[in-house]
């Protein structure tokens, strides 16, 4: 599957772009785990190793990690990088599923 088929998988999507020896992507994991349990069948929720799609990660200008993109339709409508807060995270996710 491309980026672009990707980001138009579903109305609402979500993508984050980690790496693995990333400590701030490890304290990120069960906080998506958790968001994408509880958007399971609303939005999808995508993790991308920088590592292993590199390409894609300087597509969607992912210059720092963890980063989180929001697309709505196709098109990005929020970006943030770093640690986050889990509701902050859903909170984001379900604004734009309204």
């Amino acid at each position: 599957m491309t980026y672009t088929e990707l980001i138009n998988s579903q109305p609402v999507v979500l993508v984050e772009f980690f790496a693995t020896w990333c400590p701030h992507c490890q304290k990120m994991m069960p906080v998506v785990e958790q968001v994408k349990t509880l958007l399971e069948g609303r939005a999808g929720v995508f993790q991308l190793d920088i590592d292993q799609n590199q390409e894609t990660a300087d597509e969607a200008g992912a210059k720092s990690i963890p980063t989180f993109i929001l697309y709505r339709d196709g098109q990005e409508v929020w970006r943030q990088s770093g640690e986050m807060d889990g509701e902050v995270l859903l909170g984001k996710v379900e604004s734009y599923l309204k």
